[in-house]
């Protein structure tokens, strides 16, 4: 397979780049290193693309030549997108539609899209499946959200097989604990690791579906063959809901770190409660889940104590 990972120097980028090669496909990468890293993809046999997801022609110039798309390029974060909108909906929209247009222009044979449970909002229907009603709190959310539409929608006009995969709340190594828009699982972690009170925003009962970021990678490379994919938006996730209280406990035996957390008031746009229902995946992919989650969070912590000791 000829792949172009879109945001392959990101976390979950750069582990699919990785398992992409190992497979023996031939990998290029396009990413605008905004938040990604060069280190993530140092020494790989990548053809690297330096370029914006809001440039046609970078995309353009990306695609060409590929069979399969992985769109993992995107401005993240919930915060982020509340301070500035426009910019997370003109990467994570138009820049879709970039890489829709593109992979006609190509003739491309599939893409196959990162999208969020972020566009599930705050519904009591739980677990999330992936026919109930969408509604999104925040401008990321929104914008993933209408991606999502776009590729679902313009695959068949287009004539791309194009699929969705709603990834929970993914973890693990390679994941940015510096930004200030950090996850939850590398804030905790570095922040146990300098010995601090790790802050809990809301009163930790706030649950959601934690997935290392290995069990993603494998749905991910699974829905670029899978036949039944097309047309489809998938959950991707563990199938387990854990709350934030929990995941500090767990992290504390990992770590073997004891502070009790600081609790501060919830952020706007902030999911209440999140789990997914993985049955689709398990019947369309044949996915399975591998990494369980105290296992990906002793790698996550390892890989983590390690480059805190450099």
């Amino acid at each position: 397979m000829n792949a172009l990972v879109t945001g392959g120097a990101g976390f979950i980028g750069s582990h699919l780049v990785r398992a992409l090669l190992d497979r023996g496909d031939a990998v290029r990468v396009l990413d605008n290193m905004s938040t990604g890293h060069a280190a993530n993809v140092a020494g790989l046999d990548v053809d690297f693309v330096e370029g914006d997801l809001r440039s046609y022609e970078r995309v353009s110039t990306a695609v060409r030549g590929t069979d399969a798309i992985f769109h993992l390029g995107a401005l993240p974060s919930v915060p982020r997108s509340i301070q500035d909108p426009l910019t997370s909906n003109a990467v994570n929209v138009e820049g879709t539609l970039n890489v829709l247009l593109a992979a006609r222009d190509a003739g491309v044979r599939r893409i196959v899209f990162a999208s969020s449970s972020s566009i599930y909002g705050q519904s009591p229907d739980m677990p999330r499946t992936e026919t109930q009603r969408l509604a999104p709190l925040s401008p990321y959310a929104v914008s993933k959200m209408a991606a999502e539409q776009y590729v679902i929608a313009l695959g068949p006009v287009y004539g791309v097989e194009t699929t969705a995969l709603r990834y929970f709340n993914v973890f693990g190594e390679r994941q940015d604990a510096l930004s200030g828009y950090a996850a939850v699982i590398p804030r905790f972690i570095r922040t146990m690791l300098a010995g601090e009170r790790p802050t809990v925003f809301g009163d930790g009962s706030a649950s959601r579906d934690f997935t290392h970021v290995a069990n993603v990678v494998d749905a991910t490379i699974a829905a670029a063959a899978a036949p039944g994919a097309p047309g489809l938006a998938i959950n991707v996730a563990m199938g387990q809901q854990r709350t934030v209280n929990e995941l500090v406990d767990a992290l504390g035996e990992v770590t073997g770190a004891s502070q009790a957390p600081v609790y501060a008031e919830p952020r706007l746009g902030d999911v209440k409660d999140s789990v997914a229902d993985i049955s689709r995946a398990r019947e369309v992919l044949g996915y399975e889940p591998k990494v369980d989650f105290v296992s990906g969070l002793r790698r996550t912590f390892d890989w983590l104590a390690a480059r805190a000791a450099d």
